[in-house]
């Protein structure tokens, strides 16, 4: 496909693409939505930033155009869940993006982190799209807000994401209610393991779809591994924030903490950073969101879970101040950069103990000349010279006589 007019979509939706100034579809939207539009399951595997939300929001507005009548109340016509708040408002406003000018066209959000009353009472009108976070869809049910027995389509995106964070028990009960006739979009960056067999229960007779991006990833982003010592993290990254190339940096920590006491340390340094985390209300989300997306502050510093859903293309730095844990995390977090064609650099801090479980993250990614490059290598832990500290000695026990 080279062109959106040949999906055959409504009048109103190709509208509205071309005044977005979309002409050409990615390759995962030409591989999906002809199929989608034919009402068949779909399993699409691809990293966010190859244009997946369209992929499965297009051939649901055409659905919904094509077959208009009033959704039943306390119930919605299409039920897309994905793994956090940010990434549900930005799949919602795709939705009312593209489908501007169908009428009429509701689509609301049910999260966490904002008051439900508001939610209950969208619901209890009827929608034809429900864009949830799994939690917060289950609170409605649990007050009996919300039906779902008369789903005609489900979308489960990052469903590998939401596996990470726990949700398989809630989205188990969530499609156990759902009618079996219907239609499923399932999306993931992998296919691998628990996901897998998850696609195959949640689908019927799916086609599958892969859009290899790691391969597009390396050639567009700059991968490096910095080796820092605890005590020098902080000037290393401090130095990485002033280098004039720079634009939009999102720095990666491991804890909610972690995130708030950098942001505090970094303006010790006349350094001006956001936190982004799951302690933060959705309104306090939303403004370090639009401040940093405006570029009036620079730096996001944020964890896995908060980061998720952030869909920036102009994001040009990311930095891993504390390292990701495997080669799904690593993939993730640099995803956020080198995104639309546009060039990006990848940031690793290592400290001396992880160096050998970086390097093996790094030898997945097909990344080992970047790692090498750094100095780290596994023989440098093995022979103990690479920002090593001597053990300290224990003191031996000294015998003493009981004394009577």
């Amino acid at each position: 496909m080279t062109s959106f007019n040949e999906f055959g979509l409504a009048e109103p939706i190709n509208r509205a693409l071309a005044e977005e100034k979309y002409l050409t579809p990615t390759p995962i939207q030409a591989q999906t939505v002809p199929l989608a539009c034919q009402g068949r399951d779909v399993i699409g595997i691809a990293q966010t930033g190859t244009g997946k939300t369209a992929a499965f929001a297009l051939p649901i507005l055409n659905y919904l155009h094509n077959k208009r009548f009033r959704p039943e109340r306390q119930s919605a016509r299409v039920l897309v869940l994905s793994p956090t708040r940010e990434l549900s408002g930005q799949i919602a406003d795709s939705f009312r993006t593209y489908g501007r000018h169908i009428r009429p066209l509701s689509v609301e959000l049910a999260i966490g982190g904002v008051p439900i009353n508001r939610q209950i009472r969208a619901v209890s009108r009827g929608l034809e799209v429900l864009v949830a976070t799994p939690g917060r869809l289950l609170d409605l049910v649990a007050q009996r807000a919300l039906r779902l027995d008369k789903i005609e389509g489900l979308v489960l995106d990052e469903a590998d994401r939401m596996l990470d964070m726990g949700f398989r028990p809630p989205v188990d009960r969530i499609v156990a209610r759902l009618p079996r006739k219907r239609q499923t979009l399932f999306f993931s960056a992998t296919l691998d393991g628990e996901v897998g067999r998850l696609a195959s229960i949640y689908t019927t007779d799916a086609r599958s779809h892969e859009h290899a991006h790691a391969a597009k990833q390396r050639g567009e982003v700059q991968h490096r591994f910095v080796g820092v010592r605890h005590d020098t993290k902080l000037d290393a990254l401090v130095q990485e924030l002033r280098d004039d190339e720079r634009g939009l940096t999102l720095v990666f920590v491991r804890t909610k903490r972690g995130a708030d006491r950098l942001v505090k340390r970094l303006s010790a340094h006349d350094v001006e950073a956001l936190a982004m985390h799951g302690n933060k209300s959705q309104s306090q989300r939303e403004k370090a969101l639009a401040r940093f997306e405006s570029g009036r502050v620079d730096t996001l510093v944020a964890t896995d879970v908060a980061a998720r859903g952030l869909d920036i293309d102009d994001i040009t730095h990311v930095i891993n101040f504390d390292a990701p844990a495997d080669r799904e995390g690593y993939i993730h977090r640099v995803g956020r950069t080198g995104r639309a064609g546009r060039r990006g650099v990848g940031v690793t801090f290592v400290e001396h103990e992880q160096v050998g479980d970086v390097h093996r993250i790094a030898k997945g990614q097909g990344l080992e000349q970047e790692f090498a490059k750094s100095g780290l290598t596994p023989a440098t832990v093995r022979g103990g010279h690479h920002n090593s500290r001597p053990k300290p000695s224990r003191a031996k026990r000294v015998r003493r006589p009981r004394g009577r």
